[in-house]
């Protein structure tokens, strides 16, 4: 079997191949873009595995004129240049030393051992310059049957790193056949371990759970780590049942995470995942609107197209709601509305702060019309 691309045939991706094989070392693409090239998903990084150390990596890139930068070089990792295109070039290695959160790895002359320390078997998967595929570790056939399974041992992996919990599940909803249902020892092994998730930075867990939520249909997953008590660990007191709902009502729209975040729920959200103030504060608006009683126009007008679009969605995953009859026109006309009156238009009638209350009574009764009150009917 072979992998297919630009990226596989780059003028760059080649040279850069031939520069270390010419040297009498190995040049083997790895990890996503492999995955993804023999699934058919388009690549965004290209990882090339030697056996050359990553002193030999730069001197051998430099000399042919391309850019080195050391983004890694401690841990075997540099990123190579060539004609445009960035290549995270990875000495083989294995690990010595791991605490659940970090590894103190040997460099390596075998890709077998290198393979060994990897996650997951479909990230095993290795080819050559040609595209010919290499399967240290028969991880070839779980890609074809879009099985997420563990290296190994499940234990043992997770053991090396703890964010593989969460990454497991994130394949899961990325690559997984949602029909076949999770690796039942890797389930099991994510369950034992779930607590450990704690001593992770939440800037990883928020990182990781992003990339969950952004799947096409993340919610097996999510409901797979809830049966788990893995989301227990990441959100206490979320909840997975209005994913799925969410998912069928969004019809084709674009993955939202944030708008997913909000119907699981769970506390603390902000902090446990990391979130910018920004993204804080729109979960927060989201959320209160679920429960809430603007119509798609008056929360187009208050919230905006997106997240108006968001609110009303999300309500009617967690209500077991239809949606509301042209609610995608109501929330592009409320966007565009502009409210009729001024704090002018109060003036001879109300000062100081019974302004400001009379203007906002004026523009709840105004969001309570659908938008539909006139200035002269608020003024009556």
């Amino acid at each position: 079997m072979k992998v297919a691309g630009d990226w596989v045939d780059h003028p760059g991706t080649q040279a850069l191949c031939r520069v270390l094989e010419d040297a009498g070392h190995r040049a083997l693409f790895v990890g996503g873009c492999v995955r993804n090239a023999l699934m058919g998903v388009p690549v965004s990084d290209i990882d090339i595995a030697t056996d050359a150390l990553p002193t030999i990596v730069s001197e051998l890139a430099e000399s042919a004129g391309f850019r080195v930068i050391p983004t890694g070089i401690d841990h075997g990792t540099v990123t190579v240049i060539a004609n445009g295109v960035a290549h995270e070039v990875t000495t083989f290695r294995r690990d010595e030393e791991t605490d659940g959160r970090h590894a103190v790895v040997a460099f390596s002359a075998r890709v077998e051992e290198d393979a060994a320390r990897r996650d997951f078997t479909m990230n095993a998967l290795y080819a050559d310059r040609a595209g010919a595929v290499i399967d240290p570790l028969g991880g070839l056939p779980d890609l074809m049957a879009r099985r997420v399974r563990f290296v190994g041992n499940a234990d043992a992996r997770i053991i090396e790193d703890f964010l593989r919990i969460l990454r497991f599940f994130r394949f899961h909803a990325h690559y997984g056949d949602p029909d076949s249902g999770v690796d039942v020892e890797g389930l099991a092994a994510c369950a034992a371990y779930s607590t450990e998730i704690e001593t992770l930075s939440r800037e990883r867990i928020g990182a990781e759970m992003r990339k969950l939520l952004a799947a096409p249909d993340p919610a097996p997953a999510v409901a797979a780590m809830a049966a788990a008590g893995v989301l227990a660990v990441v959100l206490p007191g979320a909840e997975a049942r209005a994913l799925a709902p969410l998912v069928y009502l969004e019809s084709g729209r674009s993955p939202g995470w944030l708008r997913r975040l909000a119907v699981l729920g769970g506390q603390d959200v902000g902090n446990r995942l990391r979130l910018s103030r920004r993204e804080a504060a729109d979960l927060g608006r989201i959320r209160a609107e679920i429960g809430g009683v603007l119509g798609p126009a008056a929360l187009g007008f208050v919230l905006g197209d997106a997240l108006g679009a968001d609110a009303v969605l999300a309500r009617a995953a967690m209500l077991e709601q239809a949606l509301p009859e042209d609610w995608e026109k109501d929330i592009a006309r409320g966007a565009a509305a502009q409210f009729p009156l001024r704090a002018a238009d109060f003036i001879d009638r109300v000062q100081g702060p019974a302004l400001g209350a009379a203007l906002a009574a004026a523009q709840k009764r105004w969001l309570a019309s659908d938008l539909m009150l006139t200035r002269a009917e608020l003024l009556g």
